[in-house]
C-alpha cells in the first residue's frame, strides 16, 4: 500500500505508532487498533481486549485510547507533521473512535519536549519523596488538559500513600469532563496523556490510577466532592517526586506492531483483518 508525499512514509509512520503505542493503558490492556491508509490514520478500539467485568461501559477502553491518540499525534507533531482530528468520525461504527489527517509544519519546543518524555514516562506505585509538589507545575498540567477541554483538580479525597516509614507528598490529581459520552471520554484519555508527559517532562512521578472509578459509589463520591454539578470524573493519578534512592523502573511490554496495526504496510490489507478486531 503505497503513502503520499503529503502523508508519512512507512520508516516514518513506524516510529509514529512504535511511540503511539507507548501510551498507558487500564490493566495493561491496550486495546487500541491502527489502519493506515493512503492519506489518513485511523484509531479503532479492539474489541477483543476490552475488559467487560470492570469496564461494562467501555469507559476504560475509551481512556487507554485516548491517551494512545494523544501519544500519536505527539510523535507525529515531533517529526513534523499537525494532526487534525476528527473523533467518532462514524456514528454507526462505534469502534472507530478516530480519523487522523496531517499537514506538515515545523515541530515546536512543545512538541518536541512531550515526545521525547515518552520512552521515560512510567507508571510509578512506589511511594514518593517529601518534597512538595510546586503548585505552579500542578497549575500548568491544569492549564493544558484545558485546552483539551478536560478539567484538572487537586484533591485530598483519597488517602495519600506511603508505607510508614517517610513522609510522602504526592498529591491525587483528578480529571473530569462536562459529559459522560463517549467523547468525552476519549477526550479525558488524550488530556491524561498530556498530563503524564508534561510531569515527566517537569521530572515529576506519576501514576494513574482508574480501581477506584469503577466503583459506582466511589466515582459519585468524587463527583460530588471534586466537581460538584459541573462534571464526571474520568480519571484520578498521583503525582510527586521519585525517592532518591528509588532504582529506574523497567519499561513494560508491549505488543507487537503487527498486532495493533495493519502492518507491514507493504501489501497489507486493511480490511477483514482490522475490521475482525473492531466493536
Amino acid at each position: 500500500m503505497a503513502v503520499s508525499a503529503d502523508f508519512p512514509d512507512a520508516e516514518a509512520m513506524r516510529a509514529v505508532l512504535t511511540l503511539a503505542t507507548r501510551a498507558p493503558s487500564v490493566h495493561n490492556s491496550q486495546p487500541w487498533y491502527w489502519r493506515v491508509g493512503p492519506s489518513t490514520l485511523n484509531l479503532y478500539a479492539d474489541s477483543s481486549r476490552h475488559l467487560p467485568r470492570t469496564d461494562p461501559d467501555r469507559r476504560d477502553m475509551l481512556l487507554s485510547c485516548g491517551a494512545g491518540l494523544h501519544h500519536c499525534t505527539v510523535a507525529l507533531a515531533a517529526i513534523g507533521w499537525r494532526a487534525k482530528i476528527h473523533r467518532l468520525p462514524d456514528p454507526s461504527e462505534p469502534g472507530h473512535l478516530a480519523a487522523v489527517e496531517v499537514v506538515a509544519q515545523s515541530p515546536g519546543e512543545l512538541d518536541v519536549t512531550l515526545a521525547a518524555a515518552i520512552a521515560r514516562r512510567r507508571t510509578d506505585r512506589r511511594t514518593y519523596s517529601s518534597w512538595p509538589v510546586p503548585w505552579g507545575d500542578i497549575a500548568l498540567m491544569g492549564a493544558r488538559a484545558a485546552r483539551a477541554g478536560v478539567m484538572l483538580r487537586q484533591t485530598d479525597l483519597l488517602p495519600r500513600l506511603g508505607d510508614g516509614t517517610a513522609q510522602d507528598n504526592g498529591v491525587v490529581v483528578a480529571l473530569g469532563t462536562e459529559a459522560d459520552d463517549d467523547l468525552a471520554r476519549l477526550r479525558a484519555g488524550e488530556a491524561t496523556s498530556l498530563v503524564l508527559l508534561s510531569a515527566t517532562a517537569m521530572g515529576l512521578a506519576t501514576c494513574p490510577m482508574t480501581d477506584p472509578l469503577e466503583i459506582p459509589e466511589t466515582r459519585a463520591a468524587v463527583r460530588d466532592d471534586v466537581f460538584g454539578t459541573s462534571g464526571h470524573p474520568q480519571m484520578l493519578m498521583r503525582v510527586g517526586w521519585t525517592a532518591v534512592d528509588a532504582d529506574p523502573l523497567p519499561s513494560t511490554p508491549r505488543r507487537p506492531l503487527p498486532e495493533v496495526a495493519n502492518w507491514p504496510l507493504d501489501g497489507a490489507s486493511v480490511g477483514d483483518d482490522a475490521a475482525s478486531r473492531t466493536g
